[in-house]
């Protein structure tokens, strides 16, 4: 949650359905139309929007290098003057992800960055998001999305939980999509099938190892199930409202089954050249966004934390942190504040109230942690039955507030009380240990061993599997002396 972007959320309809996210075979097309005028105009009017959304648009030298890759993995697609056409950025958020718009605009995260291992896996990843730019992915899902709103689809994250398809569940839904992980448009599965067999098409064209696909899918797999795992997590999936990518586990085989296919041998990786190039890449968030640490939400620069619960997943995008588990969802956000708590709450509150009114039966006030605070619960029938739905605002100064926005099931005990009272200021001390987490390339020494480079990783726990699955590395796979790995460790 970024401190300039704490503005009260504006409509992301119309660009949310220009999005698509993603990351077997289908029907292949062998060549694709040019990029028409129109899918550049509607590209272009997304792009500036679409990077506010999702951290802004990274430079220099790491940013120039995906560039590259991208536009060379472009000129495989078929499409006319392709490597002219595409716009290819390296995005400043935590999450694993790449996607793509209409227009020749493709989009991955540093943090999916970081977490491949050589560059084939980065030219499948960009080659699958140019393949639903040729194959037109997004415009088939917009004109199914223009027939079900993405409000409606943001209403269906909620239906599994709490809300049917309600409206309240599309106004709630409309907040969620705070989270900037929320924000795309998921593809059928036919369609990232079909983006995965195109990519890996490009990646034997272009002359890489056509296994890279497979490879990066793993990689992801893994690391979802590691989240889990920190996060205390049942499931070892990220749920499915949370990731524009159909389960990456699934996908491995039907990958690998599609390289064989393609009678390629060999092929190149390029490990080193891309280790070196993402050496010093930020890693995890962005202090000056916030960062999630385990289950604590800490902002330095706004100078407050909360505790989420247990067994909770936590996004925080760049308007909002979601917090999202099994019984309810809630959201961190702010909104213009003049002064008084009870006014600020019926105002948050008001703006849900676009098809039924929502009011809660009382205001109450109390104090958190040294906060003045405000709360108030209004129920509301829904599809599925009643939920309870709640804001709980703290005032930090006479010109700022912030507030969870959060849903559960009606009558029983929110999930969320102790989240909402472990609300805290902190200090100038705390502030200042929160430091940025970079890449840190190494080469292994003869006496280096997975324990012993792990231990210098920047985290209190879970050293080795984080190693491990950063490294792509089985769980009884050792080290050779010469070879480069990743470590991750505290920047300046």
């Amino acid at each position: 949650m970024s401190r300039f972007k704490l503005a009260a959320a504006s409509s992301v309809t119309a660009l949310s359905l220009a999005l698509a996210g993603c990351m077997g075979t289908g029907n292949i097309p062998s060549a694709s139309a040019p990029i028409t005028q129109s899918e550049a105009q509607a590209g272009a009017e997304a792009h500036p929007q679409l990077l506010a959304e999702f951290g802004g648009a990274m430079s220099g030298s790491q940013a120039q290098y995906v560039e590259q890759v991208g536009k060379n993995i472009a000129v495989h697609s078929g499409l006319g003057n392709a490597r002219d056409s595409f716009t290819v950025s390296l995005l400043n958020s935590p999450v694993n992800n790449a996607f793509a718009i209409p227009g020749g605009y493709i989009y991955t995260t540093r943090q999916l960055v970081a977490l491949m291992n050589n560059e084939a896996e980065l030219a499948g990843v960009l080659g699958h998001e140019v393949g639903h730019v040729a194959a037109r992915h997004s415009q088939r899902r917009q004109a199914a999305a223009q027939r079900n709103t993405l409000l409606g689809a943001a209403g269906a994250i909620l239906s599994g939980i709490l809300l049917g398809n309600s409206g309240l569940g599309q106004q709630i839904g409309q907040a969620a999509l705070q989270g900037s992980q929320l924000l795309t448009l998921k593809f059928s599965r036919s369609q990232e099938l079909e983006a995965d067999g195109l990519g890996i098409r490009y990646l034997v064209d272009a002359g890489y190892d056509p296994r890279a696909m497979a490879t990066v899918l793993r990689s992801l797999a893994l690391q979802n199930a590691l989240d889990a795992q920190l996060q205390g997590r049942d499931n070892a999936n990220i749920p499915e409202w949370a990731s524009t990518h159909p389960d990456p586990a699934s996908r491995v085989q039907s990958a690998l089954t599609t390289a064989q296919a393609t009678g390629a041998t060999g092929g190149v990786t390029n490990r080193d050249t891309f280790l070196t190039r993402i050496d010093g890449l930020t890693y995890g968030d962005d202090p000056k966004q916030g960062v999630v640490e385990g289950r604590q939400f800490i902002h330095p620069e706004l100078r407050l934390a909360f505790t989420a619960p247990q067994g909770f997943y936590m996004v925080n995008g760049t308007r909002a942190v979601s917090i999202n588990g099994q019984s309810g969802q809630a959201q961190f956000s702010t909104a213009p504040y003049n002064g008084n708590l009870d006014s600020y709450v019926t105002s948050i509150f008001g703006a849900l109230s676009q098809q039924q009114q929502i009011r809660p039966q009382s205001i109450q006030k109390t104090t958190v942690n040294g906060l003045p605070a405000a709360y108030g619960t209004a129920r509301v029938s829904s599809n599925n039955g009643q939920v309870d739905v709640t804001v709980f605002a703290y005032e930090f100064s006479n010109n700022q507030a912030y507030h969870f926005l959060a849903i559960s099931p009606a009558g029983q005990t929110s999930p969320f009380n102790q989240m909402f009272g472990s609300m805290r200021r902190i200090d100038a001390q705390t502030a200042a240990n929160v430091i940025p987490r970079v890449i840190d390339v190494v080469t292994v020494g003869s006496g280096d061993t997975v324990a012993s480079l792990a231990s210098r990783m920047a985290y209190s726990s879970n050293q080795v599997e984080r190693f491990r699955v950063l490294n792509g590395l089985e769980s009884n796979e050792s080290l050779t002396a010469g070879q480069k790995v990743k470590i991750v460790v505290r920047g300046r």
